[in-house]
């Protein structure tokens, strides 16, 4: 028997950068997010033999390791390891198990989508399915965030584990000790319709490491720079007023709100904009665009731009003759599924 999971990735709307601590410890946070037809694969086969077997299908990566309760984290398909770790330390009573674990993103790193995330969360609900585990949404996406932050040592928020696992647009609140509300938005379908007609993700061809522009961010806060507070407070301001635009259905409103989060989210800290992303930025607006901001920490990865569908194709042909790999997207409200197939 195998075991399939996979979890969506996400575009945040607003309020990204909230949920990172110490801000989240210090003021509590509020994102505004939602997931897209866009997917991080989990597969978990137990096997006969006596090795562990690790495996990232679109990093064309492979290793296998002697029978142990506990891998090595040593930069080398940590992710994966983490998750078997975590799972045979808390709800495998220490005994080591044979199984081939694999993992495939249909986003590269540094996407800014919560990639990374997902996968953590796929494995973790291949898992859950495995073994039966009594694990919900807020119980995967915590357990998630455990492995990520605290045992493989990762910089980053919270938000990208609770979207992955819960799915649909979601506005999420952040406290001090984990504490995590998840509001799901029951949108019109018409006003996700429109909302998916304008939307387009446009990669930049600069993947970046998230961890490095969060952890400046976060120094930013523990330091006392007023800058960067006085911007964070204005972005978790801008995630109660984009989720107002979208129970309301005012684009007007959303995009000024997507216009404004990315000033702000500019003088959070240094590297989440450079020469590239203002350059990308200036021609999509050129071309049609009336608002657009960089998903996930910033530095690189996707743009989210807001453009009417009529000057999509131009948009397209501009961003494209940049370099950059430009594509639309469908809104989704399932969260992390597992399933069983027969091998």
């Amino acid at each position: 028997m195998i075991i399939r999971a996979r979890a969506p990735l996400r575009l945040g709307l607003a309020g990204g950068g909230t949920d990172v601590s110490p801000y989240t410890d210090l003021h509590g946070g509020a994102v505004m997010n939602v997931t897209i037809d866009r997917y991080a694969y989990a597969m978990v086969e137990p096997l006969t033999g006596d090795e562990i077997v690790v495996e990232s299908v679109d990093l064309q990566r492979r290793r296998a390791y002697p029978l142990a309760a506990r891998l090595p984290l040593d930069g080398e398909l940590d992710i994966a390891k983490a998750v078997y770790n975590r799972i045979i330390a808390d709800y495998g009573q220490g005994r080591a198990q044979a199984v081939r674990i694999s993992t495939f993103s249909e986003a590269p790193a540094g996407s800014g989508l919560g990639s990374s995330s997902a996968i953590v969360v796929a494995l973790v609900q291949a898992f859950t399915e495995w073994l039966g585990l009594p694990l919900g949404e807020y119980d995967v996406a915590h357990l998630a965030y455990v492995i990520e932050r605290q045992d493989i040592g990762l910089h980053g928020g919270r938000q990208d584990q609770y979207a992955a696992a819960f799915g649909g647009f979601n506005y999420m609140e952040f406290y001090a000790n984990d504490r995590v509300i998840v509001n799901p938005l029951k949108i019109k379908q018409e006003v996700a319709n429109e909302l998916a007609s304008r939307t387009m993700l446009c990669f930049t061809g600069v993947s970046r490491e998230s961890a490095t522009i969060i952890a400046e961010q976060s120094q930013n806060v523990r330091s006392g720079s007023t800058k960067s507070i006085e911007a964070m407070h204005a972005l978790k301001a801008s995630a109660q007023q984009m989720k107002e635009a979208l129970l309301r259905g005012d684009f007007e409103l959303l995009a000024e709100t997507l216009r404004e989060g990315w000033q702000q989210k500019r003088a959070m800290a240094a590297g989440i904009s450079n020469a590239r992303i203002e350059e990308v930025q200036a021609a999509a607006m050129g071309a049609g665009a009336y608002a657009g901001k960089v998903s996930g920490a910033g530095g690189g990865g996707f743009m989210m731009l807001l453009v009417p569908l009529e000057r999509r194709l131009g948009l397209i042909a501009t961003l494209e003759a940049m370099g950059c790999r430009v594509e639309g997207c469908f809104f989704t409200q399932e969260g992390a599924t597992a399933w069983r197939v027969r091998s």
